[in-house]
């Protein structure tokens, strides 16, 4: 499902939400411990889990930048800064698994967004699909479909 986009009072955010056939504990896993986290998205490494930790962007010239947790709950509430914005992940149990929501808060939309829109958007198909113990065939197909959908969303709300 495509993410929500909608204006906000400082700026937008998007809104993706996931039903998992898994614990909120194996998702918890899946986004903070580094073995997991690394087959999602290969770019973060969380340095500190804790409320002022860090989470490492890894760049391709071997730097990394920092990311601050902002908040930070067991099994629930990962959200940490990202660029100019937040990124804030969400769990909820339900009977048969949890309810993920990733939220991005972005201060304003640029002709990069739809990339990063498209780039979370195929991170957790990637994750939902390892957690059922499978992979997809071609991160990089997925992501231009992705991407072709996600600048149409944003053009779209440019125009309003």
């Amino acid at each position: 499902m495509i993410a929500v986009i909608k204006k906000a009072e400082e700026g937008y955010t998007a809104r993706y939400e996931r039903n998992l056939q898994h614990s909120v504990e194996k998702v918890w896993a899946g986004l903070t411990e580094n073995d997991k986290l690394a087959k999602w998205f290969s770019e973060l490494e969380v340095d500190s889990l804790r409320k002022g930790g860090t989470i490492k962007f890894n760049m391709p010239d071997e730097t990394f930048i920092g990311l601050e947790i902002i908040e930070l709950t067991l099994n629930s509430v990962l959200e940490f800064t990202w660029d100019e914005g937040i990124v804030r992940f969400e769990l909820y149990p339900e009977p048969e698994g949890c309810c993920l929501i990733l939220i991005e808060k972005m201060a304003k939309i640029t002709d990069h967004t739809p990339r990063d829109l498209a780039g979370w958007h195929v991170c957790l198909a990637v994750l939902g699909l390892l957690l059922d113990g499978k992979t997809l065939e071609s991160r990089e197909n997925e992501w231009k479909i992705q991407f072709e959908l996600y600048k149409e969303l944003i053009d779209n709300l440019n125009k309003n």
